[in-house]
C-alpha cells in the first residue's frame, strides 16, 4: 500500500513518564511490531458492529455509552453519559467546569446541528478592570480566578438532551454517580497526566498566588497523584451530578450549586455574579463544510472555535494532488505544514466570538484557498506567513468522544477544561475544577479576540464530521490544542488519498506544527515564533526528517505521543448501516459496539 513507507513505529508501548524529544533509541535497537494477516502491521482492526457504537478516551466511559444505547437511549443520551464519566475518570482532559462543542446528525431531518457550549467573561469587568488586576503582567495567567469563564458544559448537555434525548437525565448521569461514589481504577495514560498536572500546579504555585487546597484534597491527597490501577473516588462530584440529574440545568446555573460557585469565585477575587451564571446559554450554530476530493466533505463549527481553520486547509490542499508522493514523503508533510501555517496566520487575525466580530466568510472560499496555496514554495519553508485580506463583515488538554445509535443518529462531541486540568480552582465541595479558557483572550483592545465583558474567548476544541457524496459518513475528533485542525486534515488525507481504514488513519505517525502567529498576540506586531517547530513522531522516515530540515523546517522528533492528540472516529456505511469505529493508541480509549 502507498502508506507502507511510514516505517514501523518506534515507541508504541506506554512509558511511565514522558520521554523527551530525540531520546528514542535508533529503530534497529528496538523490537518492532508483530505481523498482521491484513492491514498495516503497526495498526489493528477497526471495531465493526451493526446496531450502535461508542468511541471514547476511556473503556469504562465507552461501556457506559453502550449501556445507555441498549437501554433505549439515543446517541445524544449516550454521549452525555460518556462525557459525564470522562469528567470523573479523565479529569486531566475535561469536566463540568469546562466547555463543550458538538455536531449532531439527526436522521429524522437529515440535517447537521452544531452546538456551541462555551462560556463568557463576567458582565461587570471591562478590559481596563482586568488590566488593573493584572498589574505588570502582559498576558492572562494560566491559573487562578482571572482566566475562568462560565462553565458551559452542563447547559449544553441539557440543550442537546431537550432536543434529541430520550432517557431521563438522572438515568443518564447515574452510572457516573455510582463510579464517583464507589470508585474506578485509574487508567495508565491518565495516571501519567495526573502526575504531570500535579507537578505543573506545584510549579505554578511558586509564581502565582491561587487557592489550591480544594484541588489538592479532591485529586492529589497527600500531594500525590493516583497511581495506575489505584481506585479513585470523588464523592463530591457524585453529589453534584446527582443534584444536576434530579433538579435539572437550573440547579447548576441558578440554584445552590451556582451560589456555591459564585461565592467561591468572589472570595478568590473574581468579578462573576449570580446573574452571569443565570443568564448563560449555549448557542445552536450551523456547521460549514468544504469538499476535499472524491466526494468527501469535511464539516466544522464556526468561531469562536478554530474549526474553520481545517476547512481553510482543505481549500488550500485540494490544489495539489498529494497522491503523487508516498504518505511519509517530505513533499506531503511540507504541503500539510505550510497549509496549516497559512490557515493559522488567519486564525490569529480573524477568529473570535462572532457576537463581537463578524467572521469574514471569504476565508472559506475556494478562490481564497487558491490564492493562499500560491504562496507555498514547493521547495522551501517560507520564513513567515501573514494573514490574508478577506472582506470583513462588521498546552491544551481535551477529551473527544463519538456515539452512533441504531437509528443513525451520530454525535461528534468534544469537551475541555483547557490547559492541564484547568485553572486550579475547585469550588467548595463540588468535586470539579474550573476551566482556564479565558487565558486565550488577547489584551490588545483592537484585536477581534480582545477581552471584553460577556465575551467568549478564542477556543481550540473542535468536533468534526465527514460527508461522502452528500450523505453522513463519519464522525471524528482529535484532541490537543492547535493539533486539532491539522489532525483532522491528516486523518482525512490518510483516508481519502492513501486508502487507510479509520483505525490506520489514526494510528499512522503524525506531525504537529507548533508556533507561528497566535490569537493572543497584538495586531501588527512581530510574531513571537514566525517559523515555528515541526514536531514529528518516530514513524516519519529519517530521510524525510533530514529533507524537511534541508527545506528550512525546524524539525523535532518526539517519541512520547503526548503532543499529537487523541483520536476517536465512527464511520457508518450509508448503504448497509454497518458501523466501524476507531480509537487512539496514544490514549487509554476504546471503541466498542453491539
Amino acid at each position: 500500500m502507498r502508506f507502507a513507507v511510514m516505517s514501523t513505529f518506534a515507541a508504541i508501548g506506554l512509558a511511565a513518564t514522558p520521554i523527551a524529544a530525540e531520546e528514542q533509541k535508533p529503530v534497529e535497537e528496538q523490537i518492532g511490531s508483530g505481523g498482521r494477516p491484513v492491514g498495516a502491521n503497526w495498526s489493528r482492526s477497526p471495531v465493526i458492529a451493526p446496531n450502535g457504537m461508542a468511541a471514547t478516551a476511556h473503556p469504562l466511559a465507552t461501556q457506559i455509552a453502550l449501556d445507555i444505547l441498549k437501554d433505549g437511549g439515543t446517541a445524544v443520551d449516550a454521549a452525555i453519559a460518556a462525557n459525564a464519566a470522562l469528567g470523573l475518570m479523565e479529569p486531566t482532559g475535561n469536566g463540568i467546569g469546562g466547555d463543550l462543542y458538538a455536531i449532531i446528525y439527526d436522521p429524522k431531518t437529515d440535517q447537521l446541528y452544531g452546538i456551541n457550549g462555551s462560556g463568557r467573561s463576567p458582565k461587570g469587568q471591562t478590559l481596563d478592570d482586568l488590566l488593573a488586576k493584572l498589574g505588570d503582567r502582559t498576558s492572562l495567567p494560566p491559573v487562578g480566578p482571572l482566566p475562568v469563564t462560565i462553565p458551559g458544559t452542563v447547559d449544553a448537555w441539557f440543550a442537546m438532551h431537550e432536543r434529541f434525548g430520550r432517557l431521563p437525565m438522572n438515568d443518564v448521569l447515574a452510572p457516573t454517580v455510582s463510579y464517583a461514589r464507589e470508585g474506578h481504577p485509574v487508567a495508565p495514560v491518565i495516571a501519567m497526566y495526573l502526575e504531570r498536572s500535579r507537578a505543573a500546579y506545584n510549579a505554578r504555585l511558586q509564581s502565582y498566588d491561587f487557592e489550591f487546597d480544594n484541588a489538592r484534597a479532591t485529586y492529589f491527597e497527600g500531594d500525590r497523584a493516583p497511581a495506575v490501577g489505584e481506585v479513585f473516588k470523588n464523592p463530591d462530584l457524585a453529589q453534584t451530578l446527582e443534584t444536576i440529574g434530579r433538579d435539572g440545568r437550573d440547579a447548576f446555573y441558578k440554584g445552590d450549586l451556582a451560589k456555591i460557585m459564585v461565592d467561591y469565585l468572589q472570595r478568590q477575587g473574581s468579578a462573576y455574579t449570580l446573574d452571569d451564571f443565570a443568564s448563560h446559554s449555549s448557542d445552536w450554530v450551523e456547521p460549514a463544510c468544504a469538499e476535499y476530493r472524491d466526494g468527501f466533505e469535511l464539516c466544522e463549527l464556526p468561531p469562536n472555535g478554530q474549526g474553520f481553520a481545517a476547512l481553510q486547509m482543505v481549500n488550500i490542499l485540494k490544489n495539489v494532488d498529494l497522491r503523487q508522493w508516498e504518505r511519509g514523503s517530505p513533499e506531503v508533510i511540507h504541503y500539510i505544514t505550510e497549509a496549516k501555517r497559512l490557515a493559522y496566520a488567519d486564525v490569529a487575525r480573524f477568529y473570535a466570538d462572532t457576537d463581537f466580530f463578524g467572521f469574514p466568510m471569504d476565508l472559506l472560499s475556494e478562490e481564497y484557498g487558491r490564492e493562499r496555496f500560491a504562496l507555498i514554495d514547493p521547495k522551501r519553508a517560507t520564513t513567515e506567513f501573514g494573514p490574508g485580506e478577506p472582506k470583513l463583515e462588521g498546552e491544551g488538554d481535551t477529551t473527544y468522544l463519538t456515539v452512533t445509535d441504531k437509528d443513525g443518529m451520530m454525535v461528534s462531541l468534544i469537551q475541555s477544561n483547557y490547559r492541564g486540568m484547568g485553572g486550579g480552582l475547585v469550588p467548595d465541595g463540588l468535586g470539579f475544577m474550573f476551566q482556564d479558557r479565558g487565558e486565550l483572550f488577547s489584551l490588545d483592545p483592537n484585536h477581534p479576540n480582545a477581552y471584553a465583558p460577556s465575551k467568549r474567548p478564542f477556543h481550540t476544541i473542535i468536533p468534526a464530521f465527514v460527508k461522502k457524496d452528500g450523505k453522513p459518513y463519519m464522525t471524528l475528533g482529535l484532541m490537543g490544542g492547535g493539533m486539532q485542525p491539522q489532525g483532522h486534515i491528516q486523518v482525512l488525507v490518510n483516508i481519502v488519498d492513501y486508502g487507510m481504514n479509520i483505525q490506520e488513519a489514526g494510528d499512522a505517525a503524525r506531525i504537529n506544527h507548533d508556533g507561528g502567529r497566535q490569537p493572543t498576540e497584538a495586531l501588527g506586531g512581530p510574531a513571537s515564533d514566525p517559523l515555528g517547530t515541526l514536531n514529528v513522531e518516530p514513524g516519519i522516515p529519517a530521510a524525510t526528517v533530514e529533507q524537511l530540515r534541508a527545506m528550512g523546517h525546524n524539525v523535532r522528533v518526539v517519541s512520547n505521543g503526548i503532543m499529537f492528540g487523541g483520536y476517536q472516529a465512527i464511520a457508518r456505511n450509508p448503504e448497509t448501516g454497518v458501523l466501524s469505529g476507531a480509537t487512539e493508541m496514544r490514549k487509554d480509549g476504546q471503541a466498542a459496539g453491539y
